[in-house]
């Protein structure tokens, strides 16, 4: 990547938590920057403290040390230009497709013909146009999935935080949300962060990989991916690339 413009930047950002009088690290001094528009990869082994990350870029917990800024000012909690969509998506069952995704347009005292309108955009850009009145329970794993990515994008954000999205669905549709991902991603062009365990699917996304340790998290490695899209995962530098960050 050239020209990189920095959009974040975590700086020696740690979580420690008391337990029984005995101090649990976390996370461990961690510093990176994002770049704008770029579809940046966190790597890392479960439980090596991936989501405490996220959870404190998006402001849902608080770091015992460090310091976030986003275009160059620090932030504290939840910010509006920072989105987030889990690996448990917490749709509101009673709820159709559409008002899902509007929840956020909604909260914001928008009027229903313009939240809908918004809503609606972005239904279609996930793929699920003809869904509107659907609830959730008549949906599969990817269809609920883009459900997520649809509500998450209606505020507006310019930062999307996903974390480990597709670890809960069967390997076709990972594949395919993965395709997807990409497709909105060149569509709208904001900042991803994207949170996985997955070695392959890390090198398929990611612009750049950081690559964390086991807990508490550091930063073992950083890999700009040099591999044209779209790629293929039995591509020789994709193999190697595979090899080089297995060995780490």
């Amino acid at each position: 990547m050239e020209n990189r413009q920095t959009k974040l930047r975590i700086e020696n950002i740690s979580k420690q938590y008391i337990t029984n009088k005995n101090i649990l690290p976390v996370v461990n001094k961690i510093s990176f920057d994002v770049y704008a528009n770029e579809f940046l990869v966190i790597l890392g082994p479960g439980l090596c403290g991936k989501t405490v990350l996220l959870n404190m870029i998006a402001g849902l917990e608080e770091a015992s040390n460090g310091v976030i800024y986003l275009d160059g000012n620090t932030i504290k909690g939840t910010h509006k230009s920072i989105g987030m969509v889990f690996q448990k998506l917490g749709l509101l069952p009673w709820k159709t497709v559409i008002e899902n995704v509007e929840i956020g347009p909604k909260l914001a005292g928008i009027s229903k013909h313009e939240r809908r309108v918004k809503a609606q955009k972005f239904i279609d850009m996930v793929g699920l146009t003809g869904f509107e009145k659907s609830y959730p329970h008549q949906l599969s794993g990817g269809m609920k999935q883009r459900v997520g990515i649809a509500r998450a994008y209606t505020n507006d954000p310019d930062i999307l935080i996903l974390d480990e999205p597709f670890g809960q669905l069967d390997a076709q549709t990972r594949y395919s949300m993965q395709d997807e991902i990409l497709r909105i991603w060149e569509i709208q062009k904001k900042t991803i962060i994207f949170v996985t365990n997955n070695i392959e699917e890390a090198i398929y996304l990611g612009d750049r990989i950081i690559l964390l340790g086991k807990c508490p998290a550091e930063v073992k490695s950083v890999y700009d991916v040099q591999l044209p899209r779209p790629r293929n995962v039995m591509d020789s530098r994709f193999l190697e690339l595979r090899k080089e960050i297995s060995s780490n």
